[in-house]
């Protein structure tokens, strides 16, 4: 982008900061709290958001698609005619998580309050903000009278909170670019990579007995026919696989690394544990309230984070090689195996590794560079839509604004980091996709 077009387009977004700062809290105002965590009409106004948002591109100039991964709970898609080449993705999602306590806000949550240069609200950063941004740096481009070559398609979707399945869905109808920015919230940080996200389960099955008589399984015992075999607690034998885990992800971290990512991000989280008597058809113990009862089963979940340059089929293999080893140690566990489930619910972020020198990537620095900021490149330590769009092969870059509060607390974004990803997305989409 030259140096006169960027001054023009930056001019004009300085000049109407008031559409990007009306549209934020436009949609900050509309509650979209995925109903898959807190269910209530009143704030699960997804349809509602994007009605808002399908006017403004419309206005603008997009040619909007709606499309329903979910039941109630509509992607909007808008498009700018251009060639394929040089196609580029702009997307943010569109839910948001619960309040919590409501108490503990000193703003309204859904009010879109502004002061001291900061906007507050549900959603403010995470990620309605850097959504605006984008739609306000196309719409600035377009007052300026810019002709792209390449088609920019802007994509705000649902679901992201709880797994992506809103971008997954646009993936699989083949509504995919060249390239994709995701305006997550990164201060101002180019993030190209992401590391890869797994939901593992994995079962014990032990042996049900009567506590009773656990004795029989701990001490030794005068051989007796009448004496009950001893049971296998399922429990116990889960506490020891989630040590051994734990051991297992103190090695990754030593051995497994990634420049742009700080050190022992390859974590293994035990996030769920259930244990009890009998094996439900939905893959859980049926009886969880007894404990006179040696319990036979063990399910635990976990959240394994691997690198961006591994393969999902490469970890699993290996994480599976150590549950199998594991196993060994253990008479029983030798002729009883644990089980290990992939994908639970649907849920996998493939990883994200674009080249730091990718020009996309060198237009973001490059472009903040013309407002005179510094530009750090890292990794992306959470997960995001870039990896289901990474996964169908664009080339993914994560770059928005700042803030605080998101997931949490009187959550806001920063106002003048709002208006700069603007100005920055507005010139790199100049840059990609290029003018006729």
């Amino acid at each position: 982008m030259s140096a006169r077009l960027f001054d023009s387009v930056a001019a004009r977004l300085d000049r109407e900061t008031s559409f990007l700062l009306d549209l934020t809290r436009s949609m900050v105002r509309i509650p979209t709290v995925n109903p898959k965590f807190e269910a209530d009409p009143e704030i699960n106004r997804e349809p509602d958001h994007q009605d808002l948002l399908d006017t403004v591109l419309s206005d603008i100039g997009f040619k909007t698609t709606r499309s329903f991964p979910l039941e109630g709970r509509p992607n909007l898609t808008g498009d700018w005619a251009g060639d394929e080449e040089r196609s580029l993705i702009l997307c943010g999602h569109v839910d948001v998580v619960p309040i919590g306590e409501r108490a503990l806000w000193t703003v309204d949550p859904f009010g879109g309050e502004i002061k001291n240069d900061k906007l507050y609200g549900r959603g403010a950063l995470d990620m309605k903000g850097g959504l605006a941004a984008c739609i306000a740096a196309c719409r600035a481009l377009r007052l300026e009278g810019v002709e792209l070559a390449g088609r920019v398609s802007v994509h705000a979707v649902v679901d992201e909170e709880a797994g992506g399945f809103g971008a997954m869905d646009l993936v699989k109808r083949g509504q995919m670019a060249k390239a994709a920015i995701i305006a997550e919230p990164t201060w101002g940080v180019v993030n190209p990579s992401e590391g890869g996200l797994e939901w593992v389960r994995v079962t014990i099955r032990g042996k049900n007995a009567h506590a009773g008589w656990r004795y029989n399984s701990i001490y030794p015992q005068v051989p007796r026919n009448t004496r009950p075999e001893p049971g296998v607690n399922a429990i116990e034998l889960g506490a020891r696989f989630i040590e051994a885990v734990r051991e297992l992800e103190r090695e990754w971290g030593m051995r497994k690394y990634h420049p742009d990512l700080p050190p022992g991000i390859t974590t293994i989280n035990p996030g769920v544990m259930l244990a009890g008597a009998g094996m439900g058809e939905d893959g859980r113990p049926k009886v969880t309230t007894n404990p006179a009862i040696i319990p036979d089963v063990c399910v635990m979940d976990f959240d394994l984070k691997f690198l961006p340059s591994e393969s999902a089929a490469d970890v699993r293999r290996e994480f599976e090689d150590f549950v199998h080893h594991w196993a060994q140690t253990n008479s029983w566990l030798r002729d009883n195996p644990p089980k290990v489930q992939w994908e639970l619910g649907g849920l996998h972020f493939p990883p994200v590794d674009t080249p730091t020198d990718h020009p996309i990537v060198r237009s973001l620095v490059s472009n903040r560079k013309k407002l005179g900021r510094e530009t750090d490149i890292a990794g992306f330590v959470a997960v995001s839509d870039a990896a289901h769009y990474a996964g169908a092969g664009a080339t993914c870059v994560i770059y928005g604004p700042g803030g605080d509060g998101f997931h949490g607390i009187d959550e806001y974004i920063e106002i003048p980091s709002l208006l700069e990803s603007a100005k920055i997305i507005a010139a790199t989409i100049v840059d990609w996709c290029g003018t006729r």
